[in-house]
């Protein structure tokens, strides 16, 4: 057994799994809730997942290449439009430098990974985008929370200068 990634209460993250192969999802799902926290959502169906992304906050969305409704590239493709900061992953059984590539580049990948996977490089794998996905929330906490006092002290410059003027 393979220790689990680290957590921190109530940031389980959600992971968004869209594969045509049931036992794939079945085997992934079980893996991922025996070796750790994370909420995983499973669907066969490349559209359902994107309701599902649509309507939910989710933390990663990790994809098969080939699937009949719609390949991989082009359903993250969607989760880049829909959640451009969810880090998105490539599951393939095909080893494709061309199509890996073209993926990292039109659809920004945070990883690529061959079937069949190392379930230890999985969990880092996932940990490390989970980590990514946390730290880019904080950041753009931190962000708006200057923004925000920027915009009280031009208030308060307006104030003082109406004051003295």
């Amino acid at each position: 057994m393979t220790a689990a990634p680290d957590s921190s209460p109530g940031e389980k993250g959600i992971i968004v799994i869209v594969d045509d192969e049931e036992m794939v999802l079945t085997s992934l799902k079980s893996f991922l809730s025996l070796e750790t926290e994370y909420e995983v959502q499973t669907f066969l169906s490349a559209r359902e997942a994107l309701e599902f992304i649509q309507a939910n906050d989710v933390d990663l969305v990790m994809s098969d290449y080939l699937m009949p409704e719609m390949d991989g590239i082009s359903f993250l493709a969607e989760v880049k439009k829909l959640r451009p900061e969810v880090p998105r992953i490539i599951l393939t059984g095909y080893a494709d430098k061309e199509n890996a590539i073209k993926a990292i580049n039109d659809v920004g990948l945070f990883q690529y990974i061959e079937k069949p996977w190392n379930n230890d490089d999985l969990l880092i794998i996932l940990r490390n985008g989970l980590e990514k996905q946390r730290l880019m929330k904080k950041l753009q906490q931190k962000i708006d929370e200057i923004n925000r006092a920027y915009g009280e002290l031009e208030g308060l410059h307006k104030e003082i200068v109406k004051t003295f003027v």
